[in-house]
Order: structure tokens, then sequence, then C-alpha cells
């Protein structure tokens, strides 16, 4: 799994990565079982004229691309609303494909039953 996270105008700090990676073991772990390879590109973006921090995570799998992006005034508040979002949109796309290959195979039984 190849996890990069990306400070643009900012310096890196511990605390900030520390969070960040804290933040990132949910998505890890549903993806541990991903063939590979599998990459996580998470990039911090403060704003220095206004309070409005931008951050974008990106998961991208051989089966799956999603972006999540996020502007608002708590830069804390902004990468966890992210990495939020990513979990649910990854969460929803895992349940929809194990039901999509529960099915496989049954049509005629499905059919049957009309």
């Amino acid at each position: 799994m190849n996890k990069r996270i990306l400070f643009q105008g900012i310096e890196k700090t511990k605390h900030m990565e520390e969070h960040c990676n804290k933040q990132l073991a949910k998505v890890e772990h549903l993806l541990e079982h991903e063939r590979t390879p599998v990459f996580i590109d998470l990039r911090l973006e403060p704003s220095k004229v206004h309070a409005h921090h931008f951050v974008e995570l990106r998961v991208k799998t051989p089966t799956v691309e999603k972006i999540s992006t996020y502007e608002g005034p708590e830069f804390y508040e902004v990468v966890d609303h992210v990495i939020d979002v990513m979990y649910r949109e990854l969460c929803e796309w895992k349940h929809k494909e194990t039901e999509h290959r529960r099915n496989i195979g049954r049509h005629n039984e499905v059919k049957k039953q009309r």
C-alpha cells in the first residue's frame, strides 16, 4: 500500500502527520485485502489569506478510484471530514461489490422466483 501525505504551503509537523495517519488507518484497514497496487494520497493545503483550508484525499486501486475534497475554517475538522466521507464511500462501494459477487450465478434462481 502506497500512502503519501503532501503538505502544500505548510511545514510538515509531527502532530499533524500523526493525526492524519491515525485517521487514515480506517481507510487502510478497509483496503488491506484489495488487490495491489493501492495508492492513498492526502493533500493538505492551508489558506494564508482566509480561514478556508483545502484538503483532498485520493484513493486508487485496480478496481476503484475515489476522490474526496472539502474546504473549511478548522484544519483538523476538514481533515477528519474528508477522511470520514471517503471511508463511507468505500464502505458503500465494498458493500455493492460483495452484493454483486453474491448475485453472480443466481440469475436463474431469481427468474424462477418471479
